[in-house]
């Protein structure tokens, strides 16, 4: 059965801390084992996500007031982890793990995006300016959009900006040489017209969904996240390599 109440008080939920219902699907017994096992009880796999900065814009407050380590995974499961519940469900997040649920292919799924270049999804309209930040996955057979298939934009674009904006070259279009990127953010970190300050200057040369770019406040914030991750990352990798 169809429950469009159900959806309509989902999106306004969500729309209240600058969120979207980005898709979803019914789950697959061949292909959805691992969900199932965990919710057999599951109809609808709905994806969430933010677009451009409202999240940032609603609920800035919010993330920042989770306090450190990871304030916005810590305010994502916060709030969205109440509202898979009170709707009979429940919430997985991509930062759970490992091992990791398949968000990408979830995505591709629900929505029809696929990789960019430098490995970011890519939405027809929204283009690089998004994110998917958890699943919901519910007992109701809600009424869900149909992906929207539309052409991949990046088949079309010939100069692919994105490879060539990169001050340390750290996209070929291969591969991402992330230490190469993080040393040059981490160098760069006081420069305003660099990316720490800007965002990606790779994700920025895209002209995809360009009104959507994240506010330079709300590119800081992610950056700052992820120099942070990398490099703790990397210090535990070199204690490991220091050990064997």
């Amino acid at each position: 059965m169809t429950q469009s109440s159900d959806m309509t008080a989902l999106v306004e939920e969500l729309a209240a801390h600058g969120l979207r219902l980005r898709g979803g699907f019914a789950p697959v017994p061949a292909t959805d084992a691992a969900l199932l096992a965990l919710r057999p009880d599951t109809k609808s796999v709905v994806l969430v996500g933010n677009v451009g900065s409202e999240m940032w814009q609603r609920s800035k407050a919010a993330i920042l007031g989770t306090g450190q380590p990871h304030p916005l995974d810590r305010w994502t499961r916060d709030v969205l982890t109440p509202i898979a519940a009170a709707h009979g469900g429940a919430a997985l997040f991509p930062f759970d793990g490992p091992p990791y649920w398949p968000f990408q292919r979830w995505a591709e799924r629900a929505e029809g995006v696929r990789n960019s270049p430098i490995g970011i999804q890519i939405h027809p309209e929204f283009g690089l300016w998004h994110a998917y930040r958890a699943a919901l996955l519910l007992p109701g057979e809600l009424d869900l959009p149909d992906p929207q298939w539309r052409g991949h934009p990046c088949d079309t674009c010939v100069e692919r900006p994105c490879l060539l904006a990169c001050p340390v070259g750290a996209f070929t279009g291969a591969r991402y040489e992330v230490d190469h990127c993080v040393d040059h953010v981490v160098s760069t970190r006081q420069n305003d017209q660099a990316c720490f300050q800007r965002g990606c200057l790779a994700r920025i040369a895209c002209p995809v969904g360009a009104v959507w770019r994240y506010e330079p406040e709300h590119a800081t914030f992610h950056m700052d996240a992820f120099v942070t991750a990398r490099l703790a990352a990397r210090k535990d990798r070199n204690r490991y390599g220091m050990l064997t």
